[in-house]
């Protein structure tokens, strides 16, 4: 039995709780808090964390229609690229307020880069990924956006609960919803109990299932476990973008794929390929260059050597701001060598939503790289972090008005009916996880992890077969039943029961993941299927 003092440190009472602080989370609690309610905002890492503040690359761009015209060509274009598999009402939505959400971030204080001049914003390089025209672009300064949200979020008095991991949400017990959530204090090791009349999930995308990922480590991949859990769905999760990154000079860095027009390979790959590939950054199976990923994933861990060969004049403004940068953040010389591998990257599907987040869950908005149906098989760059903004918005705005017309508190309650003082909630919640989870040491919980990320990289990146799916969901239940049945550590250590926990969730997203690709036989974007002729 745990003590009342490791069970609960703090109980928080909220209107809203927020759980990720990359741009979805943050512009969520904004705008919860600007529509009157008392916001909470869990992250697992530091505050500004996720993908949206991941140093491994040079900056986060975002694209708007130029005008409202270009609006329904850009609505056309999602669809063509996304394959027929988005929701295209979510795309209207979503594309109909991304002007509106430029200049909410730019009122919040946010510089935005532009074009070095009208010349340059001409360029190829400017052309969104998988698009086919230019659109308006502008720059994320990192910088600039944790000065904006930090002011912002002090004047709301926004409550941060930083390096607070989600472990599950809590069942009301007058409807079908939630009304709060158990996270785990990293610093304090100690769980609290939030309750709150709605919960915005805003903890990023898939990455952290897989052994080389362009993403920070607190992208854990345990959010869509805990929505499945509740009652939520997941939307075209077999689609992930895996993108080219240096595993040599320094690893985990975003290659720029620009620059591949004046890249040279060993071995040589043909020109005509190389150049098309330079116009786009994740891969694609649509596409004839898909044949320099294959090669680059083929080159496996040493990665696929390459060296640059410049024009002595005018290379495109993106290409001299990332050697700029790979120069001087990481002394990386654009006369050096580099060797690069296939990462996984952001995820083009997750978390089922509407046009203002509600997942159809009473009392569960998600937006961000958590969610789905804005997005296809491809996605078109620059719309990531607009979705960020641009859902993090409505699902704020959403969740607050729920608040406000909920019920008042009559007590929360587990899936068990436990009582509503914090301490008895999180003591049922032990109970029953316990009862159906094996507490686990850290080097088994460790080595668990590991073998799961080596089987989905193994088997749920670039190559996908029957043959080989199958056997991933094999290792699968083979990992679940380890935390399942065999007792690895002391009941009385709450961070053995939290390691269960997350690995649990984990393996619930892999294996919908893994389902969502043996169900569909054919390539679509970036889901490839190397084994698609044995299905026609």
């Amino acid at each position: 039995m745990m003590s009342p003092a490791s069970l609960a440190r703090i109980a928080t009472t909220c209107d809203v709780l927020v759980v990720g602080s990359g741009i979805a989370g943050c512009t969520a609690a904004v705008e919860a808090a600007r529509a009157g309610a008392r916001v909470s905002l869990a992250s697992t890492g530091p505050l500004f964390s996720g993908s949206s503040f991941f140093p491994g690359t040079w900056g986060l761009g975002l694209i708007s229609p130029v005008d409202t015209a270009d609006e329904q060509d850009l609505i056309e274009t999602i669809c063509h690229v996304g394959g027929g598999v988005e929701d295209r009402a979510l795309v209207e939505a979503f594309v109909h307020s991304i002007p509106n959400a430029i200049r909410w971030i730019e009122e919040l204080g946010v510089t935005l880069k532009k074009p070095a001049s009208d010349a340059s914003a001409q360029e190829a390089a400017f052309i969104p990924c998988f698009d086919h025209k230019h659109r308006i672009w502008r720059g994320l300064e990192r910088e600039s956006m944790i000065r904006a949200f930090s002011r912002e979020i002090e004047r709301l008095g926004i409550t941060v609960l930083e390096r607070c991991e989600l472990l599950d949400l809590v069942a009301s017990n007058s409807s079908a919803g939630v009304e709060g959530a158990i996270l785990f204090s990293r610093d304090h090791h100690v769980l609290h109990h939030i309750r709150c009349r709605a919960t915005v999930l805003c903890a990023g995308g898939t990455s952290g299932l897989f052994e080389r990922r362009l993403t920070s480590n607190d992208v854990l991949g345990s959010v869509h476990g805990i929505a499945l859990d509740h009652g939520c769905r997941l939307t075209n999760i077999e689609f992930m973008q895996m993108m080219p990154g240096l595993i040599a000079p320094k690893r985990g860095i975003v290659f720029n794929e620009k620059s591949f027009r004046f890249a040279r390979t060993q071995p040589e790959l043909p020109r005509d390929l190389l150049e098309m590939r330079s116009g786009y950054g994740p891969f694609t199976s649509r596409l004839p260059s898909r044949a320099v990923d294959l090669a680059i994933d083929a080159a496996g861990e040493k990665g696929l050597p390459l060296s640059y060969r410049f024009p002595e004049h005018n290379a495109p403004e993106f290409v001299e701001e990332f050697c700029r940068w790979l120069e001087t953040e990481h002394g990386i010389r654009p006369s050096d060598e580099l060797r690069i591998a296939m990462y996984a990257h952001a995820s083009n599907g997750g978390i089922a939503i509407d046009a203002h987040g509600s997942t159809g869950v009473p009392g569960l908005f998600a937006a961000g790289e958590a969610t789905g149906g804005m997005h296809g098989a491809d996605r078109i760059g620059g719309l990531s972090s607009a979705n960020g903004l641009v859902f993090g918005r409505r699902a704020g705005q959403a969740a607050a008005a729920y608040a406000a017309n909920a019920a008042p508190h009559t007590g929360t309650t587990s899936s068990r009916n436990a009582p509503a003082d914090a301490h008895d909630v999180l003591q049922a919640w032990l109970h029953a996880t316990q009862m159906r989870l094996q507490p686990m040491d850290c080097e088994t919980a460790a080595n668990l992890t590991r073998q799961l990320r080596r089987t989905m990289s193994a088997y749920a990146m670039i190559n996908r077969i029957e043959e080989g799916l199958k056997r991933a969901l094999h290792e699968l239940d083979d990992i679940a039943a380890h935390i399942g049945s065999t007792s690895c550590a002391d009941s009385r250590d709450l961070e053995a029961t939290v390691r269960a926990v997350r690995l649990d969730a984990q393996l619930k997203l892999a294996r919908a993941m893994i389902t969502a690709m043996l169900a569909r036989p054919h390539s679509l974007g970036s889901h490839f299927r190397a084994d698609e002729s044995e299905h026609l």
